[in-house]
């Protein structure tokens, strides 16, 4: 029986480029959306065509109800989980003296609780040995204006990564996040305005579009007999552009690459 994998939001984006990274490392694929059904057909045609097994499931990982019926129908499907990815995420940009409540809580309900929501269901159901991968953002450590809702959700998220890692010990279970620098694709620019886009600090430049490959693999590796031993970590995946203390227009230090000198704005996942 292959292990599967299931990932939220993996019909586009980095969604899609993690879906079919593991199918191409032999896992069966659940293929979460929420509403792009075409999009999450294509990924599972994808990763049909080129030998894999894979499945689409819809579900809105802000629901309770949504969340058990996508663990309950992987299961019934393939038989086992041993792979979960919360890639699932919103960023839309707010400043705090606005007072928008209503960006705020779909923020958080988006990113924090559906982070809870998918952990609680992966570590009730995961198999021994399993691996729990979230996502969390180079923005914690930015302080950018407008990010407040968004820096909130994902300091929660590294927090329930630490203690779901404690959690479940002794069950060979693993739980991590990956923290995502600057990456360009059209998730990247939905919803901010050209001011937005072009400030220095925010704006994910093209030359990082290639990125959302190398993303997969570092997902490959944490989700891989090899990352048995990294366990309640938030690794950086920035290629040097971003480190929790950098600030923008720092110099690269030894033994980073030409793009590390270069600030660029958090990546914004999504809802597929």
């Amino acid at each position: 029986m292959r292990k599967t994998a299931i990932v939220t939001a993996g019909s586009r984006g980095i969604g899609r480029a993690i879906a079919k990274c593991l199918a191409e490392d032999g896992f069966a694929v659940v293929v979460n959306f929420t509403s792009s059904v075409q999009d999450a057909m294509e990924t599972v045609a994808e990763i049909t065509e080129s030998g894999g097994q894979a499945v689409a499931i819809q579900a809105d990982v802000t629901k309770q109800d949504d969340v058990k019926r996508l663990f309950d129908s992987s299961l019934k499907e393939f038989g086992r989980i041993d792979v979960v990815v919360n890639n699932a995420g919103i960023m839309p940009l707010s400043p705090i003296a606005r007072g928008d409540v209503e960006t705020f809580d779909e923020t958080i309900r988006t990113n924090l609780r559906g982070t809870f929501l998918v952990f609680a269901q992966a570590a009730s159901q995961i198999s021994e040995g399993g691996r729990i991968i979230a996502f969390s953002s180079s923005a914690l450590g930015k302080n950018s204006p407008s990010y407040g809702a968004y820096i909130a959700s994902k300091a929660g998220v590294e927090g329930l990564v630490r203690v779901l890692a404690n959690e479940t010990r002794g069950r060979q279970v693993t739980v991590n996040a990956v923290a995502l620098g600057p990456v360009a694709n059209e998730l990247s620019f939905e919803g901010k305005s050209e001011e937005e886009i072009a400030r220095p600090g925010t704006l994910a430049l093209p030359e990082y579009s290639s990125e959302l490959n190398d993303i997969a693999r570092v997902v490959s590796f944490i989700a891989g007999p090899e990352g048995g031993w990294i366990n309640g970590q938030v690794i950086p995946v920035t290629d040097g552009a971003h480190d929790r203390f950098a600030t923008v227009g720092s110099s690269a230090g030894p033994g980073t690459s030409s793009k590390s000198s270069v600030a660029g704005g958090p990546l914004v996942h999504t809802r597929a």
